[in-house]
């Protein structure tokens, strides 16, 4: 079958790199499992075509691995990279050379996510989805369309050899082992500890407490970005090279939403200030409302945040002045998130609402008051025309959550309740 899908998605079918874990399908078992698959392959005197990279999923993980020889197993295959037990390639942490030529390949993973531009940065990377032992099998056989169970492939002597069905173990014989969890326990008495971090660096910033809400209705507020269809954490806040800031939340929220495709021109990273009529970049436009005083709003889709769990991809619009986010629906934990920052994560009563929605509208909140748990919120969008809808939003607040609203972030809450 995929043969048949390659050729009609044109999809390359030569692969470079075949890439295993990092937090999932990287577990121990996992990891024999692919590698009864190499040491098979290199058994039968079959030359891997492609790079075999291995994220071992944690480092008790890698260190049981090591001490039982998986790792050695491993490296038998020629070229085969083992990363650190770290989010690695899955998150685009990685320095795979070419991927800024942009060119069309692709590429398997055991991960799962498999966004555009995730891996790599390159948007013509297609990286698909399969097990870990399928991972080593297409890296020996370095093709996309490879059938281990029907294919055969050609060894250094010439001969027409299949692979062996993989095999495992749930769980290490000797048991699990780590010499460092890297784990550093909290000084016992921290009243003395300083943080000090210097005001010119690039990569860590001392964190502000985020203000907390007035007590009055949100008014005049502008839309930032009307996002349509697919917004991952992914599309909210990139990763690969932007996690260098992801102690400085300043310099990380440069990357907030340029990944979400405007509803309006379909274009990313492209949208509309309405205090003076420019197209600029998303967090350009947002920190222009924010230093005018001007709330603003993000409009999404159906499962909006899905994907990694990220906390960025809540702190950064919240950081550059975002109120609230009104989507379709919600993917649980970046709602959790948003949450967790002091905004408001809303979702339409009436999904049709959503094309209410307009470039140039104005939104006032008209009872936030009334915040409670099970009653909805009513906003009030003006059109350019000075014609009005009224929406009404739901939400899953507790009452809880909407302390931590009120104090402006649920860290807020928590410290006003531990101050003595």
């Amino acid at each position: 079958e995929m043969k048949e899908k390659a050729a009609a998605n044109d999809w390359p079918t030569d692969i470079e790199w075949a890439l295993i874990g990092s937090c999932t399908n990287s577990s121990y078992e996992d990891l024999t499992r692919a590698a009864s698959i190499v040491a098979d392959a290199v058994e039968k005197g079959i030359a891997p075509k492609a790079i075999l990279g291995i994220n071992p999923g944690s480092e008790q993980v890698r260190y049981t691995a090591q001490r039982d020889g998986l790792i050695d197993t491993f490296n038998k295959l020629e070229g085969t990279r083992i990363f650190t037990n770290a989010c690695g390639p899955c998150i685009g942490q990685w320095a795979r050379e070419g991927a800024e030529k942009q060119e069309k390949n692709s590429i398997v993973h055991s991960f799962n996510r498999n966004f555009a531009k995730r891996a790599d940065g390159n948007p013509n990377t297609h990286a698909f989805v399969t097990s870990p032992e399928m991972v080593a099998a297409i890296a020996i056989s370095g093709k996309l369309d490879f059938n281990p169970v029907t294919d055969t492939l050609t060894n250094t002597n010439g001969e027409e050899v299949k692979l062996a069905e993989p095999t495992g173990y749930e769980l290490p014989s000797a048991g699990f082992a780590v010499e460092d969890n890297g784990y550093q326990a909290p000084a016992k008495d921290g009243s003395g500890v300083k943080v000090a971090v210097s005001p010119d660096s690039q990569r860590l910033q001392l964190l502000s407490p985020f203000a907390p809400w007035d007590g009055t209705n949100i008014e005049g507020a502008k839309l930032l970005i009307k996002a349509f269809g697919k917004c991952t954490t992914d599309h909210i806040s990139m990763a690969g090279p932007w996690l260098r800031y992801r102690g400085h939340l300043d310099n990380i929220s440069n990357n907030c939403l340029i990944g979400a495709v405007n509803a309006y021109t379909q274009e990313t990273n492209a949208v509309t200030n309405q205090l003076n009529g420019s197209v600029d970049e998303v967090p350009n436009v947002a920190r222009a409302y924010k230093a005018a005083g001007v709330p603003s709003i993000v409009v999404g889709d159906h499962n909006y945040g899905e994907g990694s769990s990220r906390e960025h991809a809540a702190m950064e619009p919240r950081h550059l002045g975002v109120r609230a986010v009104i989507v379709k629906s919600f993917a649980r934990i970046h709602e959790t998130n948003l949450k967790k920052q002091g905004m408001l994560g809303l979702t339409f009563a009436n999904e049709v609402d959503y094309d209410l929605i307009q470039v140039d509208d104005t939104f006032n909140f008209t009872d936030l008051a009334l915040f409670a748990p099970g009653k909805q919120l009513t906003l009030e969008v003006v059109h350019a025309d000075g014609s009005t809808d009224t929406i009404k939003l739901n939400h899953t607040y507790n009452a809880q959550q909407i302390e931590w609203f009120k104090a402006g972030s649920a860290l807020n809450l928590i410290k006003a309740q531990n101050s003595y």
